[in-house]
């Protein structure tokens, strides 16, 4: 059993990006209430890779007034739900001009579980192949640029990248890195040149 039930729900805004509802609740002990949800279009984040570096943009973030570095990421225009693997490349394309010759999905992401319904899916793109980019008008002053992980990670320690998203996605990659090692099959060293291996 769920410990909210949904007891009803209205509209209150909608735009061509957002819907916002105000639903009304019953609590597990049967108290009610309300509950304010945005409703988003589930997105696909991607995390271009060429060996040890990783590509991002920077674009300007209205509601922040700042100007931020983060992977590329977007949502589908309109009401439909493409295959996530699809809209990663399509986003992919669109702000970097990159074509991806692999996509991995490394796992899920929930935007703001208490306030949003929009979840999201993480992609790492290699085999990359460069080509036009096919940006929005509003991603025009969209920049690009390929960043070294040492690099990468000194802009998460000056608070330079501060996407939630773009954080969360290189934890998941780490993660996935660190499973594929663990999943290799463990060897011995050979011996020395003209040696042996020493007994245990």
């Amino acid at each position: 059993m769920d410990p909210i039930r949904q007891l009803s729900s209205r509209q209150v805004y909608r735009n061509a990006w957002m819907t916002v509802r105000e639903d009304d609740i019953r609590r597990p002990d049967g108290s009610h209430g309300i509950y304010g949800v945005v409703d988003k279009p589930d997105y696909a984040l991607v995390i271009p890779a060429d060996g040890d570096r990783l590509h991002l943009v920077e674009q300007y973030r209205y509601p922040l007034g700042l100007r931020r570095w983060e992977f590329p990421q977007g949502t589908a225009p309109g009401p439909e739900s493409p295959d996530p693997a699809e809209l990663a490349a399509r986003e992919l394309r669109e702000e970097t001009g990159l074509i991806a010759g692999r996509l991995t999905d490394l796992g899920q992401l929930d935007v703001a579980p208490g306030l949003s319904s929009q979840r999201g899916r993480v992609f790492l793109a290699t085999e990359l192949v460069p080509g036009p980019h096919e940006r929005e008008h509003e991603e025009q002053d969209m920049r690009t640029g390929w960043f070294t992980r040492a690099e990468f990670e000194k802009l998460l320690t000056r608070g330079e990248i501060t996407d939630a998203q773009s954080i969360a996605a290189y934890l998941l990659l780490l993660f996935h890195e660190r499973s594929r090692q663990s999943a290799t099959p463990f060897t011995d060293p050979p011996p020395p040149a003209g040696g042996t291996r020493a007994k245990p």
